[in-house]
């Protein structure tokens, strides 16, 4: 047995518990959702589960609501985590150290804990409209609406996406950013052919995390969610838990997943790209 095939043997030993992992946990409860949202209800197989998707008005608006969340959110969360990041990372001062210190926080508090705390807070008789009361002013409604989603979904991802981006934008070097502005590179010219550049990679890491993340999430669109439309999370659960239509739900579910898979592919097609440049 030659070296190449002993470090093959043993590549694939080490990479086998993950694969088989992977296969358990994600690949095969996949495949059983989409065999399941195959069967139709005469126990045949077809797409009707699917159409039904498209054609069911209460179905689409869940469907448009989620991606208009899914979109707003993703948004804000990267514009307002790269700006703190860029903070983070040029300036310095008590106010960085203590942004520093504590935007890690809401990573370690559990989303049923922080979504309770929103609800206490926003609310129409929460601490904030309290205190707005004597001053005559009324707060909008927050809780039990779009505007709530969107804060939770803040809350939740910026610290992560705050952390990816700060790493990326540490890692390039004083001598780039030195060397841009001794030829006279104004701030947005640095940015947008230097930093922008180096730091695209994660950029779009954190971009799939929080599309994920925030397409896929329940805790907060089920306690502070409308009624209708719904978050496909919760449409889901409602369609599985209330109706008892399980092949129903495992169509949500499935395009759930390809909605999950597109910013996935959009990253490893860049990272493909990136790769054949460099052979």
């Amino acid at each position: 047995m030659n070296k190449n095939t002993k470090q093959a043997i043993l590549g694939l030993t080490l990479v086998g518990p993950a694969f088989l992992l992977l296969l358990v946990i994600v690949v095969l409860p996949i495949a059983q959702s989409f065999i399941a949202s195959l069967q139709s209800e005469s126990g045949g197989y077809d797409f009707s589960r699917y159409q039904a998707l498209f054609t069911d008005i209460g179905m689409r608006a869940n469907i448009v609501y989620t991606l208009k969340i899914t979109i707003v959110s993703c948004a804000l969360v990267l514009a307002i985590s790269y700006a703190m990041a860029l903070y983070l990372r040029f300036s310095s001062g008590r106010i960085v150290e203590w942004i520093r210190k504590t935007y890690m926080i809401p990573m370690f508090i559990p989303g049923v804990i922080a979504t309770y705390g929103l609800m206490n807070l926003l609310g129409n008789h929460g601490w904030l409209a309290r205190l707005l009361l004597p001053l005559g002013l009324e707060l909008p409604r927050i809780i039990f609406d779009p505007k709530g989603l969107i804060i939770a979904n803040l809350w939740f991802n910026i610290p992560f996406a705050t952390m990816l981006l700060s790493s990326a934008i540490a890692g390039i070097p004083n001598s780039v950013i030195e060397s841009a502005k001794d030829v006279g590179a104004g701030r947005l010219s640095i940015f947008f052919r230097f930093i922008l550049p180096l730091s695209y990679k994660t950029f779009l890491v954190a971009f799939t995390f929080v599309f994920m993340g925030v397409i896929g999430s329940f805790t907060a669109p089920f306690l502070i969610g409308e009624n209708a439309p719904q978050m496909l999370g919760v449409a889901m659960q409602q369609v599985f838990g209330v109706f008892g239509e399980r092949e129903q739900a495992s169509a949500i579910a499935f395009f759930t997943f390809l909605l999950c898979s597109v910013p996935g592919y959009f990253y490893i097609r860049s990272m493909a790209k990136e790769e054949s440049a460099r052979t």
